[in-house]
This record gives C-alpha cells, structure tokens and sequence, in this order.
C-alpha cells in the first residue's frame, strides 16, 4: 500500500466562544490549539463543531496534548494512552527518545529545519510515531515530506491549496485527519474519552477514523449527494477534483489495491482482508473500485435495472428491544417519543394486503417490532390469513430476529418453526436485523438483540428447506472497514453453503432521529464516498456469488440513488407504498414511489428498466424510450 501522508488543519486560539469557532470551522479549520481552556470554552469548540488541543496543563481535558518531554511523565502517570500525545521536540535526541518510548507519542512535532534529523527515529524497535510538521506551501510540504515527514499541519490554507498539495505527493495519499491519528477505534475513544469528547470526535471522522469530508450531506438529507459530474469520489472539494475525471486504468492506483482489482476482474474474490483493504480506499482509490464494480454489473447483469411493485406493512412499532439505531420502535408508554405506539390487527394487514394487489403490487413485505404479547402463532396467522385472501401474493416477511424469537416462544426448533412459516405460505425472509455482524459492535448497537451466529442459524436453516432471503448491511454509526469486512464474510461464508441470498442490500444509518446518535454516541451517518465503497465492494466481494446489488431509494433519495447504477448496482428495490421505519429516523425522501419514477431513474442513466418479482423473475420490461 502506498505510504499516507495525514495532516491537520489546526488554529491557535484563545478565549474560545461558539460564533468564533464555528467560523474557523466553515473556513475548515478541525483544531484549536490552546495554552488554556476552560469547560465553557470546550463546550463553545464543540458547539462550533471545533476540538481542543492543550499545550499545557488547563482547567478542562482537552481531546489531546502538544507538549515537550517535561511534561510527558505526568501525563503517562495519569493513564493518558499515547495516541492523544503530540511530543514536541526540543533538539536532544536522548530526550525525545526516551519521552517518545515511554509515551509512545502518536506524533513527534518538530521544525522544518530538523525534519531530517529526527525522522529516522520514528523507524527505531518500539516507537511508533509520526513526523509532524507546519507548512506554510505546497512546496514547503513536498520538500518536508522528502526530509522525512509523515504528518503536516495546515493553518489556514483553503482547499484549492490543499488540492494542489494532494496532487503534488500523489502517488501518496494526502488524508485528513482529526486531532487524534486516524488508528484509534471506536472502542478505544469510548473507553478513554469524557462523554462529550466522544461525541465531538464522532462528529468529525468517517468508518476510518479520518477527518470528514465538510459538505452537510448525510443519508436521509433532503438534498443531493455532493457527487462531482465526471467522477463518484466526492472526497476532495477543490475544482480541480470536483470538475475533473477518473480514468479508468488501474496503473494510477496502489499496487496492492491493483492487484485485488485486477485479480477480482479475473474472477478471484478478494479475502476478507482484501476486503477490508478495499473499503480503506480513499479519493482515486474509491472511483478505480467503482469502475470495476461497474465492470462486474455488466458482465452480470447487463444494462438492465430492476425494481419490484411491492407495499412495506409494519405491523407495529412496539418492541422489547432497545436497538440504538432504531427510531421506528416505540415502547407501550412511550408516547413522548416520535409517534405513538401502535399494532395493527390481523385484519387490518389483509386489508392492506389486498390494497396493494389492487396497485399492482406482486409482494407484501411483512416487518415490525418484537411486540410483548407476540408468539410464533401470531406471525404464522398473520401469513395464512394473507394467503387465504391472495393466494398469488409473494410474502416477503419475518427477520431472523422474529423467526428466533416466534421459535422461542413455542418452544421449537428454528428450523422446525420456519417449516411452519413456509407451509403457511412464508416465500421469502428479509436479511434485516443484521446490522453489522460483528459481535463487538453488536455489544454497543443493538445489546439485547440476537448475535451473529444465531442470524446465521435462521438463515441457513432458512435456506436449507427452500425459503430464500436477501442480505443487508446498515452502516456508518459505530462500524469500520474492519467491521464491513467482518459482516461481508459471514454473508459470503453464508452464500457458499447454500445460495440461498438473491441480493445484497446496504442500508446507509440515516442518523437524525436515531437514539444512538442523539445520545452523542455515533456518527452523523455515512460519507458519500463510503456509500459508493458499500456498494462497489459489495459487487466485487460477492462477485459469483449474489448477482444483484440494490440501492436504497428511500434512504438516498432517487437521484442519488440513481449515481449508485454506474458503481455495481442493477436494482432499485421496491415501490414500498408504505414505508415509514426511515421516516422515523428523519429521513425526508417519500414513503412510496410509482414503478415509473423508479424507471425513469434507470432510464436516465442509459439502462433498461424492468419489473420483477420477489425472485428476480423479469415481469415486464421496456426500451429506453418506452413508458413502463
């Protein structure tokens, strides 16, 4: 992988107040660094969407220190971890040495003069530190970074600055980082950081825990992803990136990420860290992963995109669970949240059922809260009452979450219970309810929630006696690339067992009204640029394996939406009708669209839009210049 160099853009200041900092963060600013700071002025950063940084002892915890070695024993006896360190160094060699192995200083800030000096420590056994340095020009950054740096820092430069810097280190990848190195985890800040510090670090990193881009576009947002015309990667926002093109040859690229896409053009599927390493992909990285995806999307399924006519019925939102993520669910009393509780009789979702057929729809889709007084019964009634009345009605129902819990409640076998589903007329299970499969997030995300094996046991089960189902992944709250990649190996380890799974489906984390995130304890949602790696890795990761990659309208918006057709994904999901769990959360795009609307999408890209059903079967299709 080629080398990456990080950078800061970072301001003194003093006397902090929120309309100041939040105007050095509209000028981009991600730091102030201070000699002191009081709780009213960290919170008045915070508000202003700013960090502190001290250089000294001060009233408040700062998010990390700038200190020389004098300072250092204190720190580490006060437990401080290294990566909230920047050592400064005072031209003895001995003494930067010893103050960096005992912290193990995340950054070593020196002066342009002696970058050349101190740079070969940062390569010594046991010291794990970067050479950090101010910049006043682009030029200035080349010839440190020649001398050794790995870390710069900015103030006050504006993007087209930046923007002639990343092209100036490039093949290096110029990254954005926080006041803290882009390697800590979640888990870690949420261990070691005060509650607000935590959340004003979440505020400002992306999966990898690198600096955000600065645009306010976010899953669920009433306005159009900030996609430049000639490319998918919105990561850079000066005009020679956002007006600019990709090409599309892998020469330009790392070679380690070339050889995965090359190998995933050969038919090779990448391995899990492979995987991994695709969803770390940066600025170029992520449109050459995009190209390929889009390569694989046509050898797959050709130009045709596809949608089904189907009506989402929610049969309740109260549930015993306390999912994080989860706006949608209401508890029996309470009322003070978003909506009020509610549980529709068995009846009433017939009648919606037969509404739907009326409109054209070939499946209900069939999804709701764990409801206290709910057993297995109620879920196999539910779908004999449907079929009794439309017997040519596909049901698209039940997350393993509910067929675990329906199983429980009778005190049966999984398998035994989904036997009863399907008899009834279950066709096929939603693959929700999985957020990340990754049990370690899973702890924070969802606590009470099934784990990942036994999701895995309702699927296979599932697929073993014939029910298929879709595969989904809900990200950027508290995941990773590692995390995505965790999840994406289930899924695979999954589909090789059975081919059981007929799509993936990504499920950007639409933030606004999610608990989690109103707690201060997730991130506002997905980049851009993560959404587009979500989806292309998918198409490569499961190249062989699922054919069909579908883009969330509802969670997107159709336009946006839309862009995802040239990064791996043939399908548009459904019409819904009456889709309202995103709504919840705060997202703005429409609970229901014609299969017209989702046409016209395909069509406006140049592809051929076509009705399936629940299988992928082709129901009806149309020319680019055909109404639907």
């Amino acid at each position: 992988m080629t080398a990456s160099i990080t950078f800061l853009r970072l301001r003194p200041g003093g006397n902090i107040n929120e309309l100041w900092a939040a105007t050095r963060r509209r000028e981009g600013t991600t730091a102030v660094e201070t000699a002191q700071l009081s709780g009213e002025e960290r919170r008045a950063a915070h508000k202003g969407g700013l960090v502190a940084v001290a250089t000294g002892d001060t009233e408040a915890e700062p998010l990390a220190w700038v200190v020389e070695a004098s300072a250092i024993p204190g720190l580490v006896k006060a437990g401080i971890p290294g990566w909230r360190l920047t050592l400064v160094d005072e031209g003895n060699r001995e003494t930067t040495l010893d103050a960096l192995a005992r912290s193990r200083a995340a950054f070593l800030r020196t002066g342009r003069s002696r970058v050349e000096q101190v740079a070969d420590l940062a390569h010594l056994p046991g010291i794990d530190t970067r050479i950090s340095v101010f910049v006043d020009t682009p030029e200035d950054a080349v010839l440190a970074v020649g001398n050794g740096a790995t870390d710069i820092l900015l103030r006050g430069w504006d993007s087209e600055s930046i923007g002639a810097l990343r092209d100036k280190l490039a093949p290096r990848n110029l990254v954005e980082r926080t006041a803290l190195p882009p390697e800590v985890t979640v888990d870690q800040a949420r261990d070691e950081l005060e509650p607000d510090l935590f959340t004003a670090y979440l505020e400002q990193i992306d999966g990898s825990g690198t600096a955000r881009p600065r645009h306010g576009w976010a899953p669920g947002m009433e306005m159009a992803a900030p996609v430049p015309p000639g490319r998918l990667s919105a990561q850079w926002p000066d005009a020679a990136w956002t007006t600019g093109t990709y090409e599309t040859e892998l020469s330009g690229v790392a070679a380690d990420l070339a050889a995965i896409l090359r190998g995933s053009l050969d038919g090779a599927a990448p391995s899990r860290d492979g995987v991994e390493r695709l969803f770390r992909a940066r600025g170029d990285e992520v449109d050459a992963i995009a190209a390929v995806a889009d390569e694989l999307r046509q050898r797959a399924r050709g130009d045709t995109v596809t949608f089904v006519v189907n009506r989402n019925i929610n049969y309740t939102n109260q549930c015993t669970f306390k999912c994080g993520f989860c706006a949608f669910s209401k508890g029996p009393r309470s009322l003070n949240l978003r909506g009020e509780p509610y549980l529709m009789s068995v009846a009433q979702v017939v009648e919606r059922s037969v509404e739907a057929a009326q409109r054209g729809a070939t499946e209900v889709c069939l999804q709701g809260g764990i409801h206290p007084d709910f057993d297995g019964d109620f879920y196999v009634d539910l779908v004999e009452s449907i079929k009794h009345h439309l017997p040519e009605m596909h049901i698209h129902g039940f997350t393993p979450l509910e067929v675990w819990q329906g199983a429980e409640t009778l005190g049966v076998p999984v398998g035994e219970y989904l036997g009863r589903l399907r008899t009834a007329g279950l066709g096929t299970l939603p693959g929700t309810a999985a957020e990340i499969l990754d049990d370690d997030v899973r702890l924070h995300l969802c606590a009470d929630k099934i784990r990942t094996a036994q999701w895995a046991e309702v699927m296979l089960a599932a697929h073993e006696i014939g029910l298929r189902s879709t595969g989904t992944i809900m990200f950027g709250h508290i995941d990773s690339p590692a995390s995505w990649a965790n999840h994406f190996e289930v899924l695979r380890s999954i589909q090789r067992r059975t081919g059981g799974i007929t799509e993936i489906v990504p499920l950007p984390f639409v933030h606004m009204g999610a608990p989690i995130y109103l707690r201060g304890r997730a991130r506002p949602g997905p980049t851009w640029d993560e959404v587009v790696l979500m989806h292309s890795v998918a198409r490569i990761a499961f190249d062989g394996l699922i054919v069909n990659i579908q883009a969330s309208w509802v969670k997107l918006g159709l336009p946006t939406a839309g862009r995802l057709l040239a990064a791996g994904c043939n399908d548009l999901g459904g019409t819904l009708m009456d889709e309202t769990i995103s709504r919840s959360a705060g997202a703005a795009h429409g609970t229901a669209v014609e299969g017209a609307d989702l046409a016209e999408v395909a069509r406006s890209v140049g592809r051929v839009p076509a009705q399936r059903n629940t299988l992928y079967e082709i129901l009806e299709t149309s020319g680019a210049d055909a109404p639907l």
